[in-house]
């Protein structure tokens, strides 16, 4: 799986980007989850987990992130596209990049509970039935992206407990 995955100087910038985004999801009190949609070294897109204040289930990094990217190009299909993601998309993420038809998804640490690219599920490419397919390499600053989540909830964690 991911363990093999090569990954360049651009994409760690990207990830380290995508990282930034995540910290203002946690800033907020939200999964500290982020995204960025690229297409030729320009950003298209931007999100970080915000279901909470939006009030919307539906509200995660990589769909912000589509959204955004949609509204700037006028389209909701962004081929040549590269989604960098700080955690392993889940199955409603993962459907919403089959169908902006994203070319490739780089994600960091994997979901164990709700990953989609092969954790759990493995929609990204490897379901054949999809009329697109998504390159994924996964793995990208894993334990950075991993120690990013951790420490967020280990703090939600200590504070319930002093309630």
């Amino acid at each position: 799986m991911y363990m093999t995955a090569v990954f360049t100087t651009p994409d760690a910038h990207w990830m380290h980007y995508a990282l930034a985004l995540a910290q203002r999801a946690a800033e907020a009190g939200e999964v500290p989850v982020g995204a960025v949609l690229v297409r030729d070294d320009t950003v298209l897109g931007e999100g970080w987990n915000r279901p909470i204040a939006e009030h919307d289930p539906s509200a995660h990094a990589e769909i912000q992130a589509l959204r955004a990217a949609g509204q700037r190009v006028g389209n909701y299909r962004l081929p040549g596209s590269i989604l960098y993601v700080t955690l392993e998309p889940c199955v409603m993420c993962a459907g919403a990049i089959v169908q902006a038809r994203v070319a490739q998804v780089i994600y960091g640490a994997p979901d164990p509970k709700a990953g989609a690219c092969g954790s759990v599920f493995d929609l990204l490419p490897s379901d054949g039935r999809f009329n697109h397919r998504t390159e994924v390499r996964g793995g990208l600053l894993a334990e950075v992206c991993g120690d990013v989540l951790r420490a967020f909830f280990r703090a939600r964690r200590g504070r319930s407990s002093m309630t």
